[in-house]
């Protein structure tokens, strides 16, 4: 808990990954991935994965460790920075955690809840008897086991739905059951430099869709069609990449690459609407930062810090 870190969130497309990259070899560190896609190592193009070259200027840490077949979770991304963790402060770098998955930071400052894992075999049988069945049913399903968490999804988002499921179909209780007792928190914000790099809008959305357009240029499409080949569970985390629904959707003959890519443009401006949003309900240890003064003022706050 008085580990000293610096944590690098905002939403898509921001700069972070540059600004972390760029803070690491300054301050002698690693970085570390906190983004929920970039753990997988089948998307590189997709997710925005640091490239081979940037790898290679500084230690990167769950950056593709994952394959997509797994069912990757919050809940392990966490016992895997612990692991992390001890592995930097023994070697003395100094942790440069980056990524725009938001629940990430939250469950290293602040604990998890302490939710039963679930065994392999109940998992799996969740996941067969939903297949076939759209998000909405799944949903419908849910409301009658545990209304409670239920309302609180979205019944277009049939990744948390199962984990509903698969907690219910386990434990026999509802997952809101569990959200009292907290895992301890491996970070305290008090020791860590916490920041949020918030650009203009308008230069965002800008900066996504000329990001998406480069994506498909550097082969984003071939990754998908490498993905569809392996006939993965489509409620896989993986499958829902930000343009990976859209692009499967064109591999398979229902939408134009030019819907394709519109449809992910504008699904990856609406996540990074939400990004804004978590951070600023669930994230109040960051400080927020303009994008074209980001690197300045997080300079100059290390700089602080150090004296």
């Amino acid at each position: 808990m008085n580990r000293r870190a610096v944590l690098i969130a905002g939403p898509t497309a921001s700069g972070k990954s540059a600004l972390a990259l760029d803070l690491a070899r300054r301050l002698g560190g690693a970085v570390v991935n906190a983004d929920s896609m970039q753990v997988y190592r089948d998307l590189r193009v997709l997710t925005a994965r640091p490239t081979q070259e940037e790898e290679e200027l500084a230690p990167h840490i769950l950056f593709g460790h994952v394959d997509g077949g797994v069912n990757y979770s919050v809940g392990r991304w966490r016992d895997d920075l612990r692991a992390v963790l001890d592995d930097l402060e023994q070697r003395g770098l100094t942790p440069v955690i980056v990524g725009g998955t938001g629940l990430y930071f939250k469950a290293a400052l602040q604990g998890l809840s302490d939710i039963p894992a679930v065994p392999d075999e109940v998992r799996a049988k969740v996941r067969r008897d939903a297949q076939g069945r759209t998000p909405q049913e799944l949903h419908a399903r849910l409301s009658e086991r545990d209304p409670e968490t239920a309302r609180r999804l979205r019944p277009t988002d049939p990744q948390r739905i199962l984990r509903a499921l698969e907690i219910f179909e386990a434990t026999g209780k509802p997952l809101s059951s569990f959200h009292g007792a907290r895992q301890a928190p491996l970070l305290d914000a008090t020791h860590c430099t916490a920041l949020f790099i918030a650009p203009d809008r308008a230069e965002l959305f800008a900066r996504i869709d000329a990001r998406f357009d480069k994506m498909i240029a550097s082969g984003a499409l071939d990754e998908i069609r490498a993905l569809r080949d392996r006939a993965l569970d489509p409620a896989l985390p993986v499958m829902r990449a930000h343009g990976a629904p859209h692009l499967l959707g064109h591999l398979d003959g229902r939408l134009s690459l030019e819907e394709a890519i519109a449809r992910a443009k504008a699904d990856t401006r609406q996540y990074a609407k939400r990004q804004f949003t978590f951070a600023r309900h669930q994230l109040p240890w960051f400080r927020w930062l303009a994008g074209g003064e980001a690197k300045r003022e997080a300079l100059a706050l290390l700089d602080a810090r150090r004296a």
